[in-house]
């Protein structure tokens, strides 16, 4: 049993972590839930019992064994090595210390050897990379990647509870005929749109998010040689993003030997039936933690590429399943204090 703390715990994610620690009866001793001094004083329920949202602070994370953190990264970057020295394991799901060289980036299905090299911080992926990497995993094992190119298009909870609100309130305004509101969450409004960007442009030309994809890849992945090329989208979809991707690996694969692969891959559900009108869908993925494969092909004219279709509930596995999955290695791997 381990003394756990939620930081961030109103939010989008953090909410869904603590779901996740009931669903996944994580051994917890005693919680706390950490956040915003707007939020301090609220309540949170856990297994049946009420409990006080603390304001973040040093005295917070004394005693504490493993931290579960989804804030925005200037947040992350004061407090996670501050949980990490009070003796706390943080699992943190911001930027902040996903490329730090000191810090592993972990997702389970793929380099759960990682874990225990930590120094009190996992870094927890971005959402995009999380998804991709769980499908990338069983190809590259079999026949090594040398290629992938990714189209996303990713809900708009990707942005938080304010990208959820500004796509019901624009959908609302569009049911009754009533004036679009304005963006504030996003460049452009979202209903009706595909927005062919997510975070901040690059001098390059890429976004943010695209980088994450490729940096984040490569070192979970362990190997810098993959080359990605990322186009990521924002689109009018509440939960779970969806992906196109292009493999491209040094020795060929065939359909039937990519879904005997996807099959026996942890995580992953194989769903490629056209006859049936079988593919993955965003909506259906939504409260789920796997991963889901489909519309499975090969290049038409090189035997080394793969297409396919890949969808994942981005606030769950992108997210806060992957940090409970990582939580829950540290306790097979006896890497928390007792």
């Amino acid at each position: 049993m381990k003394n756990v703390a939620v930081v961030g715990a109103t939010g989008a994610v953090g909410d869904r972590m603590v779901r996740l620690l009931e669903e996944r009866n994580f051994p917890v001793r005693s919680i706390k839930f950490l956040a915003s001094e707007r939020s301090a004083g609220k309540t949170l329920t856990f297994r049946g019992k009420d409990h006080r949202i603390e304001p973040i602070s040093g005295d917070a994370f004394r005693g504490v064994d493993i931290v579960l953190s989804s804030t925005p990264g200037s947040v992350s970057k004061e407090w996670s090595p501050i949980a990490a020295a009070a003796g706390a394991v943080v699992v943190d799901n911001s930027s902040a210390f996903r490329m730090d060289p000191e810090v592993p980036l972990v997702v389970p299905e793929v380099n759960p050897q990682d874990v225990a090299r930590n120094k009190g911080i996992i870094a927890n992926p971005n959402c995009s990379t999380i998804q991709m990497v769980v499908a990338l995993k069983p190809l590259h094992d079999a026949a090594k990647i040398r290629r992938v190119v990714v189209s996303t298009y990713q809900s708009v909870s990707g942005a938080g509870m304010r990208g959820i609100r500004e796509l019901e309130s624009q959908a609302e305004a569009t049911v009754k005929g009533t004036d679009v509101p304005a963006p504030a969450k996003f460049a452009h409004p979202i209903i009706g749109n595909c927005l062919p960007q997510i975070d901040d442009f690059l001098p390059s030309g890429y976004t943010k998010e695209e980088m994450k994809m490729v940096n984040e890849t490569r070192k979970i992945m362990g190997d810098p040689t993959i080359d990605v090329c990322p186009t990521c989208v924002r689109v009018p979809v509440p939960y779970s993003h969806s992906e196109s991707i292009l493999v491209e690996t040094e020795r060929p694969i065939s359909v039937e030997q990519a879904h005997a692969l996807w099959r026996k891959a942890p995580g992953v559900i194989l769903q490629d039936d056209p006859s049936r009108l079988e593919y993955p869908l965003a909506a259906e993925a939504n409260g789920r933690d796997e991963v889901f494969v489909g519309r499975v092909r090969q290049d038409l004219e090189r035997p080394n590429v793969l297409l396919f279709w890949c969808v994942s509930d981005n606030l769950r596995k992108g997210a806060a399943t992957n940090a409970v999955q990582i939580a829950e290695e540290l306790l097979k791997l006896d890497l928390v204090r007792s």
